[in-house]
C-alpha cells in the first residue's frame, strides 16, 4: 500500500487555512471532538465544490482527501498529489485508492471522504459501501461533519463560488465505530444503515444548532 506524503497534508492544510479564512468566514464548532491521535475518518456531507478545501483548512489535523480521478489533470493534479491528496476513480473498486486510504489510517493519520461520493442534496441520504468498508477494515472511528452554507446562494463576484467573506458553518460530531473485522454483504449494509443513522442525525443538529434549514 502506498501512504500519501504526510508532510504533502501538513502543508495542504496551512495553504486551506490561509486561504478558507481569507475568502470566507469559516464558523468552527466541535472540532475538539476528533481524536487528538490515532487514525480518524472524517465523514463529510457535499453540497459544493470548495467543502474539501474548507474543511482542510478548519480541521485540526491535517486531511489526505478521497477526491475524484477528473480533478487529477495537469497542474491541479500535480497539485493535489503534492497535498497529500488520494485520487480515485468512482466508476469501480480503485484498489490503488483503497490501499493509498488503507494506509494513512494504518499510520494513525485522518483519511476525509465525502459518503455519498459526489455533490448532492447534502443530506446523507445515499450513501455508498466506501464509508462502511473504510470504518470495518481499520476500525477507525468515524467523525461525522456537516459543511454548511457553501451552497446557500452564489457569489456576487465569482457566481461559482460561495460569497466573499460569507459565513461557512462546519460542525463536528461524536466520534463513533462501526466495529471491524468481517466485511461481508451483511456486514457492509448493517454498517452502512448504521452510519446513515449517525450522520443524519448529527446534520439535523447541526442545522439546527446553526440556525440553516438548508443548504438548497
Amino acid at each position: 500500500m502506498t501512504r500519501p506524503g504526510a508532510r504533502g497534508a501538513v502543508a495542504g492544510r496551512r495553504l486551506a487555512c490561509g486561504v478558507i479564512h481569507t475568502v470566507w468566514r469559516p464558523r468552527v464548532l466541535g472540532a475538539w471532538r476528533v481524536p487528538a491521535t490515532g487514525p480518524v475518518i472524517l465523514a463529510v456531507n457535499h453540497t459544493h465544490n470548495v467543502d474539501g478545501p474548507v474543511l482542510m483548512g478548519t480541521a485540526p489535523r491535517p486531511v489526505h482527501f478521497l477526491i475524484k480521478k477528473e480533478a487529477f489533470t495537469g497542474p491541479l493534479g500535480t497539485f493535489l498529489r503534492g497535498m497529500g491528496q488520494i485520487r480515485v476513480d468512482r466508476a469501480g473498486a480503485d484498489r490503488a485508492a483503497i490501499g493509498s486510504a488503507l494506509a494513512v489510517l494504518a499510520a494513525g493519520g485522518v483519511l476525509g471522504i465525502f459518503p455519498e461520493g459526489t455533490r448532492t442534496t447534502g443530506d446523507f441520504a445515499a450513501l455508498r459501501a466506501g464509508l462502511a468498508y473504510f470504518a470495518l477494515r481499520s476500525g477507525a472511528p468515524v467523525v461525522p461533519v456537516a459543511v454548511l452554507g457553501s451552497g446557500e446562494r452564489p457569489g456576487r463576484v465569482i457566481a461559482a463560488l460561495p460569497p466573499l467573506r460569507g459565513r461557512i458553518d462546519v460542525v463536528f460530531g461524536d466520534p463513533f465505530t462501526v466495529g471491524g473485522g468481517r466485511r461481508t454483504g451483511a456486514a457492509l449494509d448493517a454498517a452502512t444503515d448504521r452510519l446513515r443513522q449517525r450522520l443524519t442525525a448529527h446534520l439535523k443538529d447541526a442545522r439546527r444548532h446553526t440556525r440553516r434549514a438548508s443548504d438548497t
